[in-house]
């Protein structure tokens, strides 16, 4: 049995592309005066914005697939999975508590961090410890296939995953610079969530090489 089945590979390949999809289709539907570079993504799933409906769509869409990837992500610690599916649960709520057509919203905003927050840790969170994946190896390997199988895939390691967690986190503190001094918002905002969208294609992506390699 393999400890990560296809759906997850699936889910966590979709949900890259429907975010990007999500804010481009959204952004055309909105018109000329939506500058992407400085208006946040969440201008787009506002009422009344023109691309209401496809950007919420795309972040139910995309927090569905944070939610399916961490329930089948058996490799990576149960913290980090329940950080990501967290995450998911976020993306999904900002669906409740959208962004109003003008000024600011504190409900919107505490959803957001929280989301943040969990995305930029659920990296560190999911670390496996060498010999944790071991310990889960069959009795009826070899002796060699058991040593592979004690090194967790690359994306649960600590190097990888402290890296990936810190320029999140530095991401986060670029956004804040861009939204209150650089006027740069919408592209930091587009980079970072991006980034945060792909992380969890590179952990399964590393999950599936390191199975290939021991078998």
């Amino acid at each position: 049995m393999r400890s990560v089945p296809w759906w997850v590979l699936f889910s966590s390949l979709c949900a890259p592309v429907l975010l990007v999809g999500g804010w481009s289709v959204s952004a055309e539907l909105q018109g000329p005066d939506y500058d992407q570079a400085t208006t946040t993504i969440s201008v787009l799933a506002s009422d009344g914005a023109g691309g209401y409906w496809v950007m919420t769509s795309a972040l139910l869409a995309l927090g569905t697939c944070y939610v399916v990837t961490a329930c089948g992500l058996r490799p990576a610690a149960p913290a980090g999975r329940a950080a990501l599916a967290g995450g998911g649960l976020s993306a999904m709520l900002l669906a409740l508590f959208p962004a109003p057509s003008s000024g600011g919203s504190f409900a919107h905003g505490v959803v957001v961090a929280v989301g943040f927050s969990l995305l930029a840790l659920w990296p560190v969170m999911a670390v496996r410890r060498e010999g944790a994946a071991g310990r889960r190896s069959t009795s009826g390997r070899r002796a060699a296939g058991r040593s592979r199988a004690a090194e967790p895939p690359w994306g649960l390691r600590p190097g990888p995953s402290v890296t990936a967690a810190a320029l999140m986190w530095l991401g986060g503190a670029w956004f804040l610079l861009a939204l209150f001094v650089l006027d740069t918002a919408g592209a930091t905002e587009r980079v970072l969530t991006f980034a945060q969208s792909l992380w969890p294609l590179v952990v399964v992506l590393s999950c599936v090489r390191g199975e290939s390699r021991a078998d």
